[in-house]
């Protein structure tokens, strides 16, 4: 930014062209979101021309801002400017606006649109995201230039345009109440401020002072009012010098409040919730192109003259923030080889060196929880792979994701005692805020520099249904930890027992759901898990201790390695199989105590492990017939519902598990009194057995 403001009358003419560009795209499809695009055309034209530091030619570009549009639905905002600014978009695309095969959907999506940063839409989490974003950029100067005290070429600022429904939703709250105490100063969020949701005036369900919120938070507050000088004017000078102000403030995080008026300069419906969320009508958008001196009977007409002056505007905004930086990037990685060489890698998305043989091996002479496991594994790992973080929400002892020695990611004013580090760490501390943790996590993985994972019991991975899913829409190799896993829980109760989750977890697409069975099959998973880029990962732990399998060669059971298979024979029948039994987590071992009986009956009995059916469904078939044979009777057994097993081992197969809520008791007695026993494996493999046969 330079600190005056040219704001000429192209500027002002581009305006304009923006607003009815969103008002013929929603009015030709004839559905939409045209009232906020209309009345914050100039916020993001200012963002845009004047503020960022972007390359259009360079969407990846590593030293650009980010921008968040967390008023997704407003997503013709971002549209029209990545059109203006030379992205790729062109009239015809935003005139096939929310339709089938257009690269303009009806809410901005990374990696379909060229610019835009991440998947938003469900308000409130594209604050959340940008808050992972500014934490994403501090990790990464950290960790790729930690010698440099001055401007870095991975400093970068963070851009977030929200609304009254953002400010509303729980997850914005949650996260920018973290941002406070991250004293993230590379995050500035402006708040459309215009009173209206699709119920009408805001007054109705949300009054609070949220000025006083974020200044409760910890941010730097200011404030840009559109309609308080009697005439509504669009400040952008002072919005201007409000962001420029924002960029001075390195010590904790900025808000600007902009008062608004949707619509505004719709003739008749500007602050009406009408707008909000439907097309204008003909007459009406003809009226504003009336009123803004264009031509009511032209649409997606935009002068020649105008779309010169903003592509070659950003252009040649992007042409001296390249000189300057590329110049910089030159030098930084002559003199930090290392660093460019791990940058390389990871952008590479390549396997750390030396991974395979840092990870452990946990012997067979004891017992040991998965999510004990799990913590060794991730301090065994950490020399080896810096580029992989993470933390808790405020569950880091039981959820073992602490990396031993490692120092927390904090200011150095909030360290502790317990938690020594500073912003140079890499211990994640999230708070008991779990949906604003996902949102985070997904960030950081689309910043693409590092890998973080986020942990909390599998429960409540309800409070943060959202993260996983849009992660899985965008391709995000976001990394959830979920412990606890099973009425293994015991005496916390069924408030505290998930049943239901590993199944409806699965029902999500294109997200790994993975449940190791022993210490060992978490090294494997852990590997595989850090190979993946391309989709999110859900590693599902136990609380209680599970045997450590003796893998040793000749003692029958096979190699951890195989759960890359997603499911794989464990221990084989002692001849050709008559029976399958099916399990993961803490059941496989149930399966195998029940192996040895049915054996010993003259059943060839095989066991198979499967950590992870999406991986499994991913083998090829040859593979899926050899494990699950069809002349095989089969059983399955988990902890959990016994929905979506049918798949696996047939509608003829017989599947265990707790189609019910817990109780509160020791975690060995409601696996008795549920039926989650060898006994009861082997009683359901004679009734399976005899179907088969019928």
């Amino acid at each position: 930014m330079t600190e005056n403001l040219t704001w000429t009358d192209l500027d002002r003419r581009a305006v304009d062209i923006a607003r009815v560009l969103a008002a013929d795209a929603v009015e030709k499809v004839g559905n939409g979101h045209p009232g906020t695009a209309i009345s914050v055309a100039p916020i993001a034209y200012l963002l845009y021309q004047k503020v960022m530091k972007l390359d259009p030619t360079d969407p990846a570009w590593i030293g650009r801002d980010r921008f968040v549009l967390s008023i997704g639905h407003s997503s013709l905002t971002q549209y029209i400017q990545l059109y203006l600014a030379g992205y790729g978009l062109e009239l015809d695309d935003l005139a096939s606006f929310r339709t089938w095969g257009s690269r303009t959907p009806g809410h901005p999506e990374a990696g379909h649109t060229a610019g835009v940063e991440c998947t938003t839409g469900p308000l409130g989490a594209g604050v959340a995201n940008a808050v992972g974003f500014a934490m994403a950029a501090r990790r990464e100067r950290h960790l790729y230039d930690p010698a440099n005290l001055g401007e870095s070429v991975f400093d970068r600022q963070i851009y977030c345009l929200a609304g009254d429904g953002d400010m509303q939703e729980g997850v914005s709250g949650e996260a920018c109440s973290l941002a406070g105490t991250q004293e993230l100063g590379n995050l500035t969020l402006i708040y459309d401020d215009n009173h209206i949701s699709i119920e009408g005036d805001t007054k109705i369900a949300f009054t609070e002072d949220v000025d006083a919120r974020y200044r409760a938070y910890g941010w730097h507050v200011q404030r840009v009012d559109f309609t308080d000088g009697g005439a509504y004017e669009e400040k952008v000078a002072e919005l201007y010098a409000a962001i420029a102000a924002a960029r001075q403030v390195t010590d904790r995080p900025s808000y600007i409040r902009v008062r608004t008026i949707i619509g505004w300069p719709l003739p008749n419906k500007a602050g009406h919730h009408s707008v909000h969320g439907s097309k204008i009508g003909a007459e009406e958008v003809a009226a504003l192109k009336t009123r803004l001196g264009l031509d009511p009977a032209k649409s997606f007409d935009v002068p020649a003259e105008v779309i010169a002056h903003t592509r070659g505007n950003a252009a040649l905004r992007a042409e001296r923030a390249r000189a300057d930086w590329d110049a910089r990037f030159a030098a930084w990685a002559q003199g930090n080889p290392a660093g460019k060489a791990l940058l390389d890698r990871v952008q590479a998305g390549l396997t750390a060196p030396g991974l395979a043989q840092a990870l452990p091996h946990f012997p067979p002479d004891k017992k040991v929880s998965t999510r004990v496991a799990s913590g060794q594994v991730l301090s065994a790992i950490a020399e080896v792979v810096p580029e992989l973080w993470g933390g808790s929400a405020d569950l880091a002892g039981s959820n073992n994701t602490t990396m031993a020695g490692q120092p927390s990611f904090l200011p150095a004013d909030r360290v502790s005692s317990d938690w020594p580090g500073g912003p140079d760490g890499r211990v994640l501390h999230f708070g008991i805020r779990e949906h604003a943790m996902g949102a985070i996590l997904n960030a950081i993985a689309l910043s693409g520099l590092t890998r973080a994972y986020g942990g909390t019991f599998l429960v409540f991975a309800d409070y943060m249904r959202n993260p996983p899913r849009v992660a899985a829409l965008t391709g995000a190799p976001a990394i959830y930890v979920w412990t606890h896993d099973s009425i293994g829980v015991g005496e916390d109760g069924p408030t505290h027992q998930p049943v239901e989750q590993i199944a409806s977890l699965r029902l999500i697409p294109g997200l790994d759901v993975i449940r190791p069975a022993d210490a060992n099959e978490v090294a494997a998973c852990w590997a595989e898990i850090l190979r993946i880029q391309d989709r999110p990962q859900a590693l599902i732990l136990s609380r209680q201790d599970l045997t450590v399998f003796d893998r040793s060669p000749g003692s029958g059971f096979a190699s951890a390695d195989q759960v890359v298979r997603g499911a794989y024979t464990l221990r084989e029948a002692s001849a050709k199989p008559r029976l399958v039994v099916v399990a993961t987590g803490s059941e496989v071992e149930i399966a195998v105590q029940a192996q040895t009986t049915l054996e010993a009956e003259g059943v060839p009995t095989r066991v198979v492990s499967a950590p992870c059916l999406e991986w499994f469904a991913a083998q090829p078939a040859a593979y899926k017939d050899q494990i699950l044979p069809t002349d095989a009777a089969k059983v399955s057994i988990e902890a959990g519902v016994t929905y979506g097993w049918a798949e696996i081992v047939s509608s003829q197969g017989r599947r265990i598990g707790v189609d019910h809520f817990g109780a509160s008791a020791a975690a060995g007695r409601l696996f008795v009194e549920y039926g989650i026993t060898a006994e009861q494996v082997v009683a359901e493999a004679k009734i399976a057995l005899a179907e088969l046969e019928l």
